[in-house]
This record gives C-alpha cells, sequence and structure tokens, in this order.
C-alpha cells in the first residue's frame, strides 16, 4: 500500500533498530483520509470471507479497525487494557506483553458483545513478536468465535509474529511489511 509506505517514509520516525515511531499519523495523532484508505484496502482483502464482527485492542488499532468496519458494514470491538466501573461482569480476559512498553496488560471484552456466532477479523497497528494478536485470539477463542485473519497495518517481518501467527494457521494480511530499520532508515520487504 503506496500511500502508507509513503507516509512513513516521510513522517515516521525509527527510534532504534526495532522502533518506529508512528505518532503523527497512527498512534498519537490521526490521518483521517489515510485510515479511510487503510479501511479500505482491510475491507477488500478480507470481502466475501463472512466477519461478523472486527476486534482490536486499544487504543492504537481502534481507528483502522472502524474503519474497515464502517467499509464492511459490521460492529467493532476494541479489548480494553483496564476495567472500568461499566466493564466488570461477563468478561472475556485474556494477558498480553507490548514490546514498545516492555509491560503486561490485562486485556477484556465484555462476553455479550462476542459470541459462538461471530467470524471474527483482528485489526491492529503493529505486528512485532505477536504477543496482541495472541492474546486477541484468545479472547475469540474464549468466546467459542472463529477468526478470518488478521490485518495488520504496519508489520516488523524482522521479527516473528508473522512466523508464530501462520504457523498456527491464520492468514496474516500486512499493509506495510518493514524489512529493516537498521541505520535510522525503513527498508520495506518488498523495496
Amino acid at each position: 500500500m503506496n500511500i502508507l509506505k509513503d507516509k512513513i517514509r516521510s513522517e515516521g520516525i525509527v527510534l532504534s533498530d526495532q522502533v518506529l515511531k508512528v505518532d503523527a499519523f497512527l498512534n498519537h495523532q490521526i490521518d483521517p483520509l489515510l485510515m479511510k484508505h487503510i479501511g479500505h484496502e482491510f475491507a477488500e482483502r478480507f470481502k466475501n470471507q463472512g466477519i461478523t464482527k472486527i476486534v482490536t485492542i486499544e487504543a492504537s488499532g481502534i481507528a483502522p479497525a472502524v474503519m474497515a468496519g464502517l467499509e464492511l458494514g459490521i460492529p467493532v470491538i476494541f479489548a480494553r487494557k483496564f476495567q472500568s466501573l461499566t466493564l466488570k461482569n461477563d468478561l472475556l480476559i485474556s494477558k498480553v506483553f507490548s514490546f514498545t512498553k516492555q509491560t503486561e496488560s490485562t486485556i477484556a471484552i465484555s462476553a455479550r458483545h462476542l459470541t459462538s456466532a461471530d467470524h471474527v477479523l483482528v485489526i491492529d497497528d503493529f505486528l512485532a513478536n505477536g504477543h496482541a494478536a495472541k492474546a486477541l485470539i484468545d479472547l475469540i477463542g474464549q468466546a467459542g468465535a472463529s477468526v478470518a485473519g488478521m490485518g495488520i497495518v504496519i508489520e516488523k517481518s524482522f521479527q516473528d509474529g508473522r512466523a508464530l501467527l501462520e504457523s498456527e494457521g491464520y492468514r496474516v494480511e500486512s499493509l506495510a511489511r518493514v524489512k529493516s530499520l537498521a541505520n535510522g532508515q525503513v527498508e520495506f520487504l518488498d523495496d
């Protein structure tokens, strides 16, 4: 997806050979037009899959997930990273380790929003080691729902997340696959 790659090249900041900062358009400030294109691309890649819900994790996955949900005409559920007064009963709960923050969080979805009748598309901003994706898959499995695939905005292909997910039979569709962040430069897999 060239519009996304161009945005990463022009506004992404390489903080290390492992970390790419994209807060100018994806996970702090959001570029709505870019999100519209991203949502459309995910919808095109997963149309005709019988998807009934999209699941993501707060907060950075919400914008691309909502745009894909709008394109597909289906609800979007986001796993919350903390419990609130309004989210405390009948919860599906899992743990996720954040590569960027180096912390473990408990995530939760209300069981009333996800059932065994659902066929779910997981959307997230980044795929690195696959921890967030695996936690979301765990929540979906607790509901008895099935996973249609994983829609990833930016994949760090030099880490093992894709291999882990594909080895378990999951379809992974990434819009930008980063091959390397060496020397402060973003190199894409298909460059």
